[in-house]
């Protein structure tokens, strides 16, 4: 499965990738060594979490994170 992250808020990133992998709050919380209660409110955006976070779980959930350059936008690809 495929998906754009730029269209979801990163709380909604987390949940999707959670519950993807078939894990519950606690599970995850249990396997990054964190609370469930970080889990929660990372899920419920009250809480941020760290782009290394987001590494850890997409290991954890095996998810792959790809950075593509967008189609349509434009790069200034002059040399100094």
């Amino acid at each position: 499965m495929e998906f754009k992250a730029n269209e979801f808020k990163p709380n909604e990133i987390l949940k999707f990738i959670r519950q993807n992998a078939d894990m519950t709050q606690e599970q995850l919380a249990k396997a990054l060594l964190k609370s469930k209660n970080w889990v929660k409110n990372n899920e419920q955006g009250l809480n941020r979490y760290y782009f290394e976070d987001l590494i850890k779980i997409a290991n954890i959930c095996d998810v792959e994170i790809i950075f593509k350059e967008k189609q349509n936008g434009k790069r200034n690809k002059e040399k100094a």
